[in-house]
Formats: structure tokens, sequence, C-alpha cells
């Protein structure tokens, strides 16, 4: 394939001239493929004009490098810069979820999520998620593994929260921080910053109820001109994500929508390539695109066993973003299918 040169809108900051290239409840049906894996099988049903400012030039195609495991994390500051820092350019970051619903966390699952070499197989967790008790809609909790000392089998530090409507439907994730929406102080939290909102997920209704694949956008804030993700810490609801799109207001707001897939008569389901990365059908399976380059993937999720999920990411995402955005497809969505 020759090089080509596409218009990148808001993906990069305009002074950046690098090279991108293309990267992929219970219950769900098996199905294997090298390049292709089905995202919604017949019968997969789960129980539960942008401104020049804006734009940038890029050239294709280049293989991505690929982020390995690093060293364990051995203070908060290094977990935050790797939980919070966008995926560097040219960057893929493969990482492996693991679902643990044995005993007690059958209802409310916890989820480990890990860095991994492609190539070698090392893997590092990093981060763990778990659904809380007792909430009225799907309220996930996700924490950073600090290991203090060569003893230390760990440290959890609280980074954010994902969280849903009642229907599950729309999901706002934030960073951990005070609500400035509730008039009584939170426990536990007088002397943190008010939180930063870091994005928003909505599931459209699916007009083929279970037969079809999920429809997704997902909201972020774009970032500044070098590179980084600015603080945006809302409090009222007229300023959060979700009012500024609903009111058409996205100007500077990220959309990104999900890759529509492909009807397959063959395995009589819906399929994406995911580059052998995704082997299992699972209507969870997901690619995270813009509409004005559908080849660059910038967030794949996928199943590969019944409890054991990939991800990869890239610029302009961070790690804690992507793994928000991973939890909100484990919940079932009775009003989107």
């Amino acid at each position: 394939m020759s090089d080509q040169v596409v218009m990148h809108p808001q993906l990069n900051p305009p002074h950046f001239e690098h090279s991108l290239s293309d990267s992929d409840p219970e219950g769900d049906n098996e199905g294997q493929n090298e390049t292709e894996a089905p995202v919604a099988p017949l019968n997969d049903m789960e129980e539960n004009s942008e401104d020049d400012l804006h734009t940038v030039r890029v050239a294709r195609p280049v293989p991505p490098i690929d982020y390995g495991p690093q060293p364990p994390l051995i203070s908060t500051k290094e977990l935050m810069n790797l939980a919070f820092r966008p995926a560097a350019l040219n960057t893929r970051v493969a990482c492996r979820i693991g679902r643990c619903r044995d005993g007690l966390d059958k209802i409310y699952p916890q989820y480990q999520l890990s860095i991994e070499h492609i190539h070698t197989g090392e893997v590092q967790a990093v981060m763990t998620a778990r659904k809380k008790r007792k909430s009225q809609t799907s309220y996930y909790t996700i924490s950073g593994i600090v290991h203090d000392s060569p003893e230390s089998a760990g440290r959890l530090v609280e980074l954010g929260k994902v969280r849903s409507n009642f229907l599950g439907t729309t999901f706002v994730i934030y960073s951990h921080g005070k609500n400035p929406m509730k008039k009584e102080g939170e426990a536990g939290k007088g002397e943190l910053p008010i939180r930063e909102e870091m994005g928003a997920v909505l599931y459209d209704p699916n007009i083929l109820g279970f037969k079809g694949p999920r429809k997704m956008t997902i909201l972020m804030h774009t970032l500044t001109r070098d590179g980084k993700r600015p603080e945006f810490r809302p409090t009222s609801e007229s300023e959060t994500l979700l009012s500024k799109y609903r009111e058409g207001g996205s100007r500077d707001l990220l959309v990104l929508h999900n890759k529509s897939p492909q009807w397959n008569e063959e395995t009589q389901s819906f399929v994406l390539n995911f580059s052998g990365r995704v082997t299992q059908a699972s209507v969870k399976n997901f690619q995270i695109v813009h509409d004005n380059d559908l080849d660059y993937i910038v967030m794949q999720f996928g199943r590969v066993g019944p409890d054991h999920f990939t991800m990869d990411y890239k610029y302009p995402i961070c790690l804690f973003q992507a793994f928000a955005i991973a939890l909100t497809s484990f919940d079932a969505k009775l009003a989107c299918e």
C-alpha cells in the first residue's frame, strides 16, 4: 500500500507532524478468526467542519510502537502519570482485562487491568475496578496499584469512578474528588479538589434489538496544542460534557464513535478486523474511531476468553479513560438491545 496523506482533525495538536497507523453478560457465544472477530451474533444475548487550528496532516502507513510493561510503580506520582497522561503519538498501549466473578463477586465482579507486551506475553497489573454494591445505577470505582516497597503486595490508590444513569445507557467518567453538586460534603473527601470530568459514553437505541451491535458515542475534551489534557471540573450541570453536547456546543469537544461492523453471511454475525487481538464473539466487542478518519483505531476492546478481554488504545486518550470506557461495555443495556 502506498503512503497516503489524510487530514486528521482534533486527534492531534496542530503543530505535530507525526505518522500514525491502523491498529481491534455472560453467555456470549464463541467464534474464532485470525483477522476478523464477530461483534454481535444473532443469538448473542446478555443477561445483564473543524477549523484549521484543529487539523494536522498525518502520513501513513507507519506501524505503531508498542508500549510494554515498565518497572512496578513505586509512587503515587508515577501512577498518576501513567493513568492520566495521554498515550504518546504513534504508540499503541496493549492491555488485558481479567474479570473475577466467583462467590460473592458473581453479581458485583472485580476487574484487573494489566499492560501487556504483545511479543513476550509479559504483563504488569496496574489497575483494578469493582462494581459498587447497593447502588441504584451501575457504579464502578477504579483504583491504581502502587508498590511502596519490595515486600509490598500492592497498595490501592483510588483514581476515579464510572457511573451510569438508571437505564444504563449513559455513563460519566470522573476522577477521584468532591462532587460540587452535592450540598452536603462527602465523607472522607473534605481535602480533595473538585472531581475532574474525564469523559462520557452514550449508548444509542438499537433498532435491530438483540440481533445487532451496539452504537456508542464517546465525549471528551480536546487536548491542548502541546498535546496535554486540560483539567475540566464542572461545578454545575450546564457545564458538563453531556449538557454541552446535547445543546450543540461541541466546538471544544472530541466526539468519537464505535466503528460500524459489517455483516458476515458465513458466520451469521457482525464482524470487525481486530488483527488477531480479539478472537471470540461478543456484543461487547468494539472499536472507537473519529468520523474524519475511520482507519485510525483510537481504542479497541473485545473478548478472548470467558472472563478475559484485550484492550488497546492510542493517542489522544489515556489509560484511565480507556479502562473506564471498557467497563461501560460490561453492563446489559436493555433499552438499547
